[in-house]
């Protein structure tokens, strides 16, 4: 008797599995996704749209990671906040292409490496305390310049001073008239300092500026740049100055990324968005990449992070903007 129920169970239970179909686990994750994303949609219409979207993207990010099990692919994919959103939306919310056009006259050195550096296999600045934790720029992708401008200049004021200071995006992004970290920094050593992140708090929004010189939590004296797209150079200003302004391209493959190497022979020189280096290292599957401090929260990529292919022809244009600022 108990053999023919346990035979009954396992048929029944096949039957059920045989009914279950892709698009029901679909189903099941958009729910979670919800819920997880605190996400709620204007209309019956909204939402539906919302859980197509979401499926073409999920099976996008399945198929990408089938080719990273097969060793095809050096990075995973992964279900993130921007899953219910098309490709062309993901790209509205960053600005087509930022301002990367300045004169030497922003500039006040360029880093010349020493040809008898001999370089770490790897580094990591968050080990020495030197890499604030991550932030999340929300909503407006066009402000990613001031969250990189920052992050360098945070990490450099530690290096320096020996102390952790939280800075303002927002007194950048109200009182700097051009989206580049280039400019960033010559707007704070023009105008004697940055006020702080407490005192000038991130909005998501341009306003009118209001800086406070009593409000200073750091100054720069002059900016430095890394000869455009060398990457050994780079490689030499990220173990010897600490972590490095750069602006790089950012695709479609980029918004789901969330393990590993990205390795991306197609992507475009052309800039759209602005991060921080602090770090690289090689890994046994992706091989070189550099250690890249993002600012779209600790629930995308690995805990806010990205490895981006190192010495591949400097992919993304990783190279080709990278700045840091000497503080006073």
């Amino acid at each position: 008797m108990k053999a023919a129920i346990c035979i009954l169970l396992f048929v029944f239970v096949g039957y059920i599995q045989a009914r279950i179909t892709y698009d029901d686990v679909l189903d099941v994750e958009f729910e979670l996704f919800k819920v997880e994303n605190e996400k709620s949609y204007d209309g019956v219409y909204e939402e539906q749209l919302r859980l197509q979207i979401f499926k073409d993207n999920k099976k996008l990010i399945d198929r990408q990671n089938k080719r990273y099990a097969a060793g095809e692919k050096t990075y995973m994919m992964g279900v993130n906040k921007f899953t219910d959103l098309t490709q062309e939306e993901f790209k509205r919310l960053l600005p087509p292409s930022l301002n990367s056009n300045h004169s030497l006259e922003s500039i006040d050195y360029i880093y010349n490496p020493s040809a008898k550096d001999s370089l770490p296999s790897s580094i990591d600045w968050r080990r020495s305390g030197a890499v604030n934790p991550i932030k999340n720029q929300g909503n407006s992708g066009a402000f990613s310049w001031a969250f990189s401008a920052v992050g360098s200049l945070e990490s450099q004021h530690f290096i320096h001073k020996g102390k952790t200071v939280f800075l303002s995006e927002q007194n950048l992004i109200d009182c700097c008239e051009s989206s580049c970290p280039i400019k960033a920094l010559n707007y704070v050593k023009d105008n004697g300092g940055i006020d702080t992140e407490r005192s000038y708090p991130y909005t998501c929004m341009k306003h009118s500026c209001h800086y406070e010189k009593q409000n200073i939590g750091a100054e720069v004296s002059a900016i430095v740049q890394i000869q455009s797209g060398n990457e050994d150079a780079l490689a030499s200003a990220v173990a010897n100055k600490g972590p490095i302004s750069v602006c790089i391209n950012v695709d479609s493959n980029f918004q789901y990324y969330r393990s590993g190497v990205f390795n991306e022979p197609s992507c475009s020189q052309t800039i759209n968005h602005c991060v921080v280096i602090i770090g690289y290292g090689t890994d046994s599957v992706g091989g070189d990449y550099w250690l890249v401090r993002n600012s779209w929260g600790e629930d995308w990529g690995e805990n806010g992070y990205i490895r981006m292919a190192r010495n591949r022809n400097n992919q993304c244009a990783i190279a080709s903007y990278a700045v840091y600022p000497l503080v006073k």
